[in-house]
């Protein structure tokens, strides 16, 4: 909310969330519908951790870092778009099935619409707008969510040694992991890449989405698998393994669109 404020809602961020929710749920389809991808990515939770990147607390802290200032709401519009997919379709596809299959849950899923952090923001910030405190607002809000996203990194960080600490063998991955680890830090940057040459974006645009794509397994993945009791191992080796290799993976994804694509 702080950093919505901060910057504003614009058209550069829509464009960004609609193009991280769309590119989502058609990868989703896509898995489902097609037997050979489907063979290898045979569950929701493999499939979520594949797709739903860290672009919270390292998305958005990279992309400070890295980028200028006037890509940020391509930053925060990415990050929308995937919280508000993994918060609205998470819980949906990981809870237990319906003993009628053929009747959605339609309840459930708008309690996960409402509940989504993302969503949480965006109504604040109409709030905001409403009553026309945002800029007051905006002032305010922009040194905590400074904080909060320095701190980020820490959240990030004890979350993998609980993971550490339960004596499993963490790097143990058999092929459906392996599937679902290259589909988070290589395919999903490759399309994600693809889209942004389609739409014509410039450099720094391309970048800010890019690295976003590029970004570690969530942690929210793991959260939703704990809640509802879904293969929370297999999330946590995703999750520990593909933070772990972004740290080569990010890097080199900003030396290949430096190489490649500036100037294009």
């Amino acid at each position: 909310m702080g950093l919505l404020l901060k910057e504003g809602i614009d058209i550069n961020l829509i464009k960004s969330a609609f193009l991280a929710f769309s590119v989502i749920g058609f990868l989703i389809i896509l898995i489902n519908i097609i037997p050979i991808f489907k063979k290898r990515l045979p569950n929701y939770t493999l499939q979520l951790a594949g797709l739903i990147g860290n672009t919270s607390f390292l998305g958005i802290p990279i992309a400070i870092a890295l980028l200028p200032s006037t890509t940020i709401n391509f930053t925060i519009g990415f990050d929308l778009g995937t919280t508000l997919f993994a918060w609205i379709f998470g819980p949906f596809l990981l809870q237990e099935k319906s003993k009628n299959k053929n009747i959605p849950n339609i309840k459930g899923l708008l309690n996960a619409l409402i509940k989504s952090p993302a969503s949480k923001g965006i109504i604040g910030v109409l709030i905001a707008y409403l009553f026309q405190v945002d800029e007051i607002l905006g002032t305010y809000l922009w040194i905590p969510a400074r904080i909060v996203i320095a701190l980020a990194i820490i959240v990030v960080g004890t979350r993998l040694g609980i993971i550490i600490n339960q004596n499993e063998r963490i790097l143990d991955l058999n092929e459906e992991i392996k599937c679902s680890i290259l589909l988070k830090l290589f395919i999903v940057p490759f399309i994600i890449f693809l889209v942004c040459r389609f739409l014509n974006f410039n450099f720094y645009q391309s970048s800010a989405i890019i690295l976003q794509a590029g970004t570690p397994t969530a942690i929210s993945t793991i959260l939703m698998a704990e809640a509802y009791g879904v293969k929370q191992k297999i999330t946590s080796k995703i999750l520990f393994t593909t933070t772990l290799i972004s740290i080569i993976t990010i890097p080199l994804l900003k030396m290949f669109m430096d190489l490649f694509m500036r100037g294009a």
